[in-house]
């Protein structure tokens, strides 16, 4: 899948970057959240992490990872001796899309339209840090990067690659750790994200 890459401006700066996807309206997405959230982390990483699209404390915060997938991520990081503060940690959609119910704001899934049109900045954001390995976290990441969503955990623990090759290592969304009803199946579930992670940050060590 190819965005309209043609379009991808030179952006220079962090303040310009962040003042650009303020002024996003490529899809409806922004109109219901509090801001959009852009990735983190150093333009030399080496490690670019991809997931799914901001939650509701990301929306609140303007920061990637912060809620309760991004805690848990934080913590498997560490046990795979990862510093996150080394990687760039982004989404593939950068607004949160949600159903109000009550007081509450449930997620919803991007459509393949709002990842399509959202890919415009993950591709500036790929160009900005150019890593050397990109993580897949679950199947919106890897419809963004490849584009196609399918098989997600056949395909988990393997190496494919995007349109200008760089590597993306395919691996499930720490969500789906907590989604897990079973505690024992969690446990498990938790040491193989971890071995993930490993090999993954193996591949750039």
């Amino acid at each position: 899948m190819h965005s309209d890459r043609e379009d991808v401006p030179a952006i220079d700066s962090e303040a310009e970057f962040r003042a650009a996807l303020q002024g996003c309206r490529r899809c409806p997405l922004w109109e219901n959240a509090t801001q959009p959230v852009p990735g983190e982390g150093p333009l030399d990483a080496k490690l670019m992490f991809v997931g799914e699209q901001p939650g509701d404390q990301e929306d609140l915060t303007g920061r990637p990872f912060v809620g309760p997938a991004g805690r848990l991520f934080d913590e498997v990081l560490g046990e795979a001796g990862i510093d996150r503060a080394e990687a760039y940690v982004t989404n593939a959609v950068k607004h949160f899309k949600f159903k109000p119910r009550g007081k509450r704001r449930l997620h919803e899934p991007p459509n393949a339209h709002e990842i399509q049109h959202c890919r415009w900045w993950l591709d500036i954001e790929r160009k900005r840090v150019q890593p050397g390995l990109i993580v897949a976290l679950g199947a919106t990441a890897l419809e963004s990067l490849t584009g196609n969503r399918k098989g997600l955990l056949k395909r988990r623990g393997t190496v494919e690659a995007v349109d200008d090759g760089t590597p993306v290592f395919v691996t499930v969304h720490p969500s789906f750790l907590l989604r897990l009803p079973d505690r024992a199946q969690q446990a498990e579930e938790r040491a193989r994200f971890r071995d993930d992670l490993r090999a993954a940050a193996a591949m750039v060590a």
